[in-house]
Order: C-alpha cells, then sequence, then structure tokens
C-alpha cells in the first residue's frame, strides 16, 4: 500500500472558538483536502500575542485562552503562540511564526509545507520547510499579492517565497497575472478557485428571507465583508440619491462605519442604509436571498468569496473590475463589472432592478467551478506534484 501523503499546512487565517467566522474558507479547503485518499493532514494555525503587558489586554483574551492543540471539525489543529508587534512588526511576523510552528511539530514527520496565505504564512512555511529539508506551496488570495507584494517591509520575503516554492496556487487567473506583475514566475503558480457547499448556498424565495430579516418590500442592495475603504461601500451610499426608494444593507464591522454613518446623513440617505454588523456564516443565505443585488466596488481582490456566494444563491452581483471579475461574470445573467464611481454603479443597479435575470440562471452562471471536492483534490494533486510522489 502506498504511504499517504504527509501534508504540514500553515494557516493564520484559520477559524477558532473566538473567532468562528474567521479564515472559514481556508478551513473548508483543508477540510476537503483531508477527505482526500492518501492524505495525512496537521493544520498548525498560529496565534500571534504581543509581548507582556500588551497581551493582556481585553482584545487578545479570547485568544489567550485558545487550546495549544484541538481536534476542529474532524482535523487536527495545532494553535502555538507567536509574537505579534502590532502596526509595526509585519516584517518579522513569518520569522516569528516559525519559530512557534517549528516548536510545535517538533516530534512529527512530513512529506510537503503548505501555505495557505501567502504572507505571512508563504515565508514562515518557506523558513520550515527548510529547516526540515522538505518542499514548500503557498496560496494567493488577494491582499497577500496585493497589499503585501508591494509593500516594502514585506515585497522581498513575498518575492523569495514565490521563488523558491515547489509550486504555488492562485485563487484566480487574474491574481496568477498580479503575481507575475511582481516578478514570481507565473509558469509556476496554477490557478485553484474555491468551493461553494450548494446544500446550504442555492436559490431560494426572497419574499420569504426579507420577511425573516425584516427588510420590507423595498429594491434591496446588499454588500457583504469588512467595513473597510478598500471595499468601496462609500460608493454604494453615494449611489443611492440616483436610485430612489433603494435600501442598502451592509454586512460586517470595520473602522470605517462612522464615516460611512456620516456620509449617509450628508446625502440625506441615512435611513436607506443599514448596519447589519457581523453576521454567521450560517446565517448568509437568507441575506444573499433577501437582496435584489450584492454590491461589491473593491478597490482590490483576488476572487471574492462573497461574489461566488451571492451568484448561488441566485442574486446577481455588481463588482469592480478587481481580481478575477471577468472570471465570474461571464455573462449579464450575473450582473455587471463597473467602474468605481457612483454614476456606473447606479446605472448597472437600474438595469437588473428593471430586468431582473431569474435566480436560476444567475446560480447556474457558475457552471459548476466552483465545489470543494474538486477544490480539495486539485489541491491534493498540487501537493503531490511538490513532493514528487
Amino acid at each position: 500500500m502506498n504511504q499517504p501523503l504527509r501534508v504540514l499546512s500553515i494557516a493564520t487565517l484559520f477559524p477558532d472558538a473566538a473567532r468562528a467566522n474567521f479564515g472559514l474558507f481556508v478551513e473548508k479547503s483543508l477540510r476537503a483536502l483531508a477527505a482526500q485518499p492518501g492524505i495525512e493532514l496537521t493544520i498548525v494555525a498560529p496565534v500571534g500575542l504581543p509581548p507582556f503587558p500588551l497581551s493582556l489586554h481585553r482584545r487578545y483574551r479570547a485568544l489567550r485562552g485558545l487550546p495549544r492543540a484541538e481536534q476542529w471539525n474532524g482535523v487536527t489543529v495545532l494553535r502555538p503562540r507567536f509574537t505579534l508587534i502590532p502596526r509595526y512588526g509585519v516584517r518579522f511576523n513569518p520569522a516569528q511564526i516559525a519559530r512557534g510552528v517549528l516548536a510545535a511539530v517538533r516530534d512529527r514527520k512530513f512529506d510537503v509545507v503548505d501555505a495557505q496565505f501567502f504572507y505571512p504564512d508563504g515565508p514562515a512555511a518557506m523558513r520550515v520547510a527548510h529547516a526540515l529539508g522538505l518542499p514548500f506551496s503557498a496560496k494567493a488570495r488577494g491582499a497577500d499579492i496585493s497589499h503585501f507584494g508591494h509593500g516594502p517591509a514585506t515585497r522581498s520575503q513575498v518575492i523569495e517565497a514565490g521563488a523558491r516554492a515547489a509550486g504555488l496556487l492562485a485563487v484566480s487567473e487574474a491574481m496568477r497575472g498580479d503575481m507575475a506583475a511582481i516578478g514570481i514566475d507565473p509558469q509556476k503558480v496554477a490557478v485553484h478557485y474555491t468551493g461553494i457547499d450548494t446544500a446550504r448556498f442555492h436559490p431560494g424565495d426572497r419574499a420569504a428571507a426579507r420577511a425573516a430579516l425584516g427588510m420590507g418590500d423595498a429594491p434591496a442592495l446588499l454588500t457583504v465583508g469588512a467595513l473597510i475603504a478598500r471595499k468601496g461601500q462609500a460608493l454604494v451610499i453615494a449611489a443611492l440619491p440616483a436610485l430612489p426608494g433603494a435600501h442598502y444593507w451592509l454586512a460586517g464591522a470595520g473602522e470605517e462605519e462612522a464615516r460611512y454613518r456620516a456620509l449617509a446623513r450628508e446625502l440625506g440617505v441615512e435611513t436607506r442604509v443599514h448596519f447589519f454588523g457581523p453576521v454567521a456564516n450560517a446565517d448568509l443565505p437568507q441575506l444573499y436571498r433577501a437582496a435584489d443585488a450584492v454590491v461589491m466596488p473593491s478597490a482590490s481582490e483576488g476572487l471574492a468569496n462573497a461574489w461566488v456566494e451571492a451568484l448561488a444563491c441566485g442574486t446577481p452581483i455588481v463588482i469592480s473590475d478587481a481580481g478575477g471579475a471577468a472570471e465570474l461574470v461571464r455573462s449579464p445573467l450575473a450582473g455587471r463589472i463597473v467602474e468605481r464611481t457612483p454614476q456606473a454603479i447606479a446605472e448597472a443597479v437600474q438595469v437588473l432592478l428593471a430586468t431582473p435575470p431569474s435566480p436560476a440562471d444567475v446560480a447556474a452562471s457558475l457552471g459548476g467551478r466552483f465545489d470543494w471536492d474538486r477544490n480539495g483534490r486539485e489541491l491534493a494533486n498540487h501537493l503531490r506534484r511538490c513532493a514528487g510522489v
């Protein structure tokens, strides 16, 4: 019988008891990998804590109490600590993470190291792989290239990890191009699309979803994601004066909330802008079904999970030409790709509200390309190639 492929996966984005929605798509991909035959997976999800006494701050209290090792939804997860220097220590995180990982796995044997985010996971995996004499892979998802791949404190580590990896992954063809643009060999990069749980994310009764959420009958626009400038929620608020009667619902939390509320008041649309706050993943399908359109004019993305989830629920999307947008919106049934201006957003929404596509046709536009079993199978095959088996 063939020996199993022993995979060490480093994932700084991975859920825990304190952050149930944190890195859910990483978890789903790794669980799909673990379900493949011949895979023996150990996940290391490092926990960053600042030096004492900053570590006593209430924002870190729940993280301090996380177990060092546990079974999480059927997979083995180790959670070593590493020293995190808030704001100023980003360049040091890979080395600190690598130390924590090596200490946690000192008695275990592996065939390949996997990094689920290109920074800091990729350079950390590079150090761990070098120490263990193993090949490694890293996956690019979005900001790990668009931000860390250009930042003066991190760019050189991103490029070095790309050069030394046995193989690389990207969430979209566009992300593969972004990697090439900063000097990473595109021939080493395979496109690895995300998956979607169609048992949960599928079309449903829009009126019933709205009634359950108390959203009323007015046209509903939705954005799912952190309330940060890069996501472009301010542009959607600015489009509302040209969309009389439409209401805008924001699911997420973040530093820009106060500014968004002030902008809505300034434009006289505050009664049509609603803040849900963070929404549990289990509640997202109903939220997508309730919306007439999901509007996400991000400045940068890889291939946003929310885009795929919305389409799977039968809701068209209005998005900017960021990341893999053109790989997803390949038909008017799926929505529109627009310039990042309030006018362009308003015009696209007006068209969708006037002639809404059927939810079944919207969901069918995905064409079966996003499936967790396929995702896990492709990841397993990629890691076998990296390991040379």
